[in-house]
C-alpha cells in the first residue's frame, strides 16, 4: 500500500492541534458508509425512481447514432419494426438479470460469482471493465466530437480531443458521488433530454409526412438486414445488461425493479433508435448523404437542440458507466477492501486517457459484435444458474473469499466456463462464418443456457426443495467474511 493510501484514512492535525478528517477521508468514508463498497445494497428507490433511471441511461448518443446506421439499409418501416422487436427480447435479459440485483443486493459481476465461482468470476469481471472502459472512451468522443462541431462552426477553433477530455472529465466527477448522486441527477437530465427529442420527432415529421420516411428505398449496398438490425438492437441490451443489477438492487421492491427498467429501457431504446433512424432519413429526403454513426451529419441539419442531446445523454449514460466500472471492481475481492474513491479516481483516469483514442469510433459495430460474443453466454448461464439451478436464491456463501458453496473446484466452475466458451464461439461463427436465418444472439443464448442447464442437471446440481431467497444484506455476519 502506498504512503498516499496509508494516510488517506488518517484524520488530519488542525493548527490547534485537535485531529480533524481531512476533505478526502471525509468523502472516501461517506461513501463507503453509503455501501459503495463491497456488499449488498438494500434499495429504496420506487417504480418511478428507477424508471427514470434507466430512461436517462439510454437515452444516449450511442444508442441515436446506432439508430443512423439501418437506414437507407432497410427500410425505415423494417428498422422500426426490429428497434422494438430486438428492445423487448434483450430487455427480457435485462430485467432478468436486474432482479437478480434486487433480490440479492449485489451487482451483476459479484452475482456471477454463483455461476462461475469466487475467481471464475474474475474473468467475467475483467471483461467487464474492458468493455464499460471502453463504452466510456466512445461516448465521451462522440461529445467531443459534437461540442467541437459546434464550437469550430462559431468560432472557428477545433480540438475534438480536448472537448472530448473536457467532457469525461466531467463525467468521472459526478461518478465519484456514487448511486445517490446518479438517482438525484438521472431524472432531471431524463426530463430535458426527452423534451428535446420531443421538438425534434415534431420538426421531423412536420418538414416531410410519415409516408415520406416509409418511402425511402432500401440500399443493398449497405450491408444490411432485418436479421442484421435485430442481432445489434439486441447486443445494445446485452451491452446495457452488464450495469442492470447495479442499478435495479437501488429499488425497493422486485416490482418496482421489474417494472421501472423494463418501462424505462424499452421506452428509452426505442425512442433513441427509432429517432436516429429518423434522423438520417430526415437527412436523405433533405438530399443529403446518409452517413452513418456521425454526429456531424445529423446535428448539421437539426443544430444545437441535438447537440444538447448528445452532450446531456454523455453526461447521464457514462457517469453511470464509471460507477458500474467501479462497483465491479470494489465488490470483486472481499478479503481484502478496495476503497470506492480510490478506485473511481484510477478508472476515471484510465476513461480521461481513453476518450483521445478517436480511431475507435471507427470500428463501433465491431465493438458491438465482441459485446454480444462475451456476454449472451454469461447471462444465459446466471439465469440458468440462479433462476433454475439454485432457485431462485443465492446463499451468505457467495459473500466469501473462499470456501463455502460456491468454491466449487479451486474457485471455478468448470460447467460454467466452458459453456461461456463454446457459447463466445458459437456466437462467432453464426456471425462471420454461417449465415443464421435468425441471427446470432438468438441462437447463441439458447445454446448457451440449454448447455449448462443440461450439464448441472445431468450432474445432479440442481438445489433440493425449496430454499427461503433473503436478501444478502439480511446474512449473517460470520458469513461474510472470509
Amino acid at each position: 500500500m502506498s504512503s498516499f493510501e496509508a494516510n488517506a484514512g488518517r484524520p488530519a492535525k488542525t493548527a490547534a492541534g485537535t485531529n480533524r478528517p481531512s476533505a478526502w477521508s471525509r468523502l472516501s468514508r461517506r461513501l463507503d458508509e453509503d455501501s459503495e463498497g463491497y456488499g449488498p445494497i438494500r434499495g429504496t428507490l420506487g417504480t418511478g425512481r428507477i424508471g427514470m433511471i434507466w430512461l436517462a441511461a439510454n437515452l444516449v448518443v450511442t444508442t441515436l447514432l446506432t439508430g443512423t446506421l439501418f437506414v437507407p439499409g432497410v427500410t425505415w418501416p423494417t428498422a422500426v419494426g426490429m428497434i422494438v422487436l430486438g428492445t423487448v427480447i434483450g430487455a427480457a435479459v435485462l430485467v432478468l438479470i436486474g432482479n437478480m440485483g434486487t433480490r440479492t443486493g449485489l451487482p451483476t459481476m459479484s452475482l456471477s460469482k454463483g455461476a462461475f465461482g469466487l475467481r471464475g468470476s474474475f474473468l467475467a469481471v475483467a471483461a467487464n471493465v474492458v468493455i464499460l472502459m471502453g463504452w466510456s472512451w466512445v461516448q465521451a468522443m462522440l461529445a467531443g466530437v459534437t461540442v467541437n462541431f459546434l464550437v469550430e462552426r462559431s468560432t472557428g477553433f477545433s480540438s475534438p480531443i480536448l472537448f472530448s477530455v473536457l467532457c469525461q472529465l466531467l463525467v468521472v466527477s459526478l461518478a465519484i458521488f456514487g448511486h445517490k448522486g446518479i438517482a438525484r441527477v438521472e431524472p432531471w437530465l431524463a426530463l430535458v433530454i426527452l423534451a428535446i427529442m420531443g421538438y425534434i420527432f415534431t420538426v421531423s415529421f412536420t418538414t416531410f409526412p410519415l409516408a415520406d420516411f416509409a418511402a425511402i428505398k432500401a440500399d443493398p449496398a449497405a450491408g444490411w438486414s432485418a436479421v442484421a438490425v435485430l442481432d445489434v438492437v439486441i447486443a445494445t441490451a446485452v451491452s446495457w445488461t452488464v450495469l442492470s443489477a447495479e442499478f435495479n438492487r437501488l429499488a425497493r421492491t422486485q416490482a418496482a425493479g421489474v417494472a421501472g427498467s423494463a418501462v424505462g429501457y424499452l421506452l428509452s431504446t426505442v425512442l433513441a433508435m427509432v429517432l436516429g433512424a429518423t434522423a438520417i432519413g430526415y437527412v436523405v429526403l433533405d438530399g443529403g448523404e446518409a452517413v452513418g454513426f456521425e454526429p456531424a451529419v445529423i446535428v448539421g441539419v437539426f443544430g444545437a437542440p441535438l447537440a444538447v442531446v448528445i452532450f446531456l445523454s454523455v453526461m447521464a449514460t457514462n457517469t453511470m458507466v464509471v460507477y458500474g466500472m467501479v462497483s465491479s471492481v470494489v465488490n470483486m475481492v472481499p478479503s481484502r477492501k478496495i476503497r470506492f474513491l480510490p478506485t473511481a479516481l484510477i478508472l476515471g483516469a484510465v476513461s480521461i486517457l481513453g476518450s483521445t483514442w478517436l480511431g475507435l469510433l471507427d470500428s463501433f459495430t465491431s465493438f458491438l459484435t465482441v459485446i454480444g460474443s462475451l456476454f449472451i453466454p454469461v447471462f444465459a448461464v446466471m439465469i440458468a444458474d440462479y433462476y433454475l439451478v439454485n432457485k431462485s436464491s443465492y446463499s451468505a456463501d457467495i459473500l466469501r473469499a473462499r470456501g463455502g458453496r460456491y468454491w466449487f473446484r479451486g474457485g471455478f466452475n468448470v460447467p460454467a466456463l466452458v459453456t461461456w466458451l463454446l457459447g463466445a464461439a458459437v456466437s462467432l461463427l453464426l456471425t462471420y462464418a454461417v449465415a443464421s436465418p435468425v441471427g446470432a444472439t438468438i441462437p447463441t443464448f439458447l445454446f448457451s443456457f440449454a448447455l449448462y442447464w443440461g450439464w448441472c442437471a445431468a450432474g445432479g446440481r440442481r438445489v433440493s426443495g425449496s430454499p427461503v431467497s433473503l436478501h444478502l444484506s439480511e446474512a449473517e455476519p460470520e458469513h461474510a467474511g472470509s
